[in-house]
């Protein structure tokens, strides 16, 4: 019975189904990224991150432990030399999975799995959006609200000053021209008088 066992026996009896894995695994070591299936990536994923966690503490077991999943020495020295070097300061997810599409003879779903600290041009596009936004502490809001409430008192007192200035000005000038609309009543009310003269 197969109860609660989980993980894709990928179509393989276990022995070639770990070698195939190994054998994957020191691709990924050594070349940084490979082009497979969809689910034979899902299954290295799940083989390759923990041997990837082990060489981040270089001993001779952890290299011992590694090297009986990978049978190969340079890859285990790229590993622990180089690999590990980059992947010090990050808690796991090692590798990263992009979907290509289908493949054109069986229509199986391809894809690239790849070292994450490996990819630079990834890294490079992060890197400027993370220059590009700014987060400021709840601290300087406080103080920045401060000014900000402040502004709109100092600005409602000056209005109200232009206001006063302003308003003598206006009501010179409706004086001004009360009498011009004076005026002009008594222009119309001499063409009234030469119709009625008429």
């Amino acid at each position: 019975m197969r109860h609660n066992k989980k993980f894709n026996h990928l179509g393989r009896k276990s022995a070639h189904r770990k070698s195939m894995l190994a054998n994957m695994a020191i691709s990924l070591i050594q070349h940084k990224r490979i082009t497979t299936t969809l689910a034979k990536a899902k299954a290295l994923r799940v083989y390759v991150e923990p041997l990837l966690t082990k060489s981040k503490e270089d001993t001779t077991n952890s290299r011992r432990t590694v090297f009986s999943y990978l049978q190969n020495k340079e890859a285990v020295t790229e590993l622990f030399q180089n690999i590990s070097q980059k992947i010090a300061d990050r808690p796991g997810g090692y590798t990263r999975i992009l979907k290509t599409g289908l493949r054109l003879g069986d229509n199986a779903e391809m894809c690239i799995i790849e070292l994450v600290d490996y990819n630079e041009n990834m890294l490079k596009e992060k890197a400027t959006k993370k220059a590009a936004r700014t987060r400021r502490s709840s601290a300087s809001k406080k103080a920045d609200a401060v000014p900000v409430a402040a502004a709109p008192a100092k600005k409602a007192v000056a209005a109200k000053e232009e206001v006063k200035e302003e308003a003598p000005v206006v009501e010179e000038a409706v004086a001004e021209e009360a009498p011009v609309v004076e005026e002009a009543p008594v222009a119309e009310e001499t063409p009234a008088e030469e119709e009625k003269a008429e």
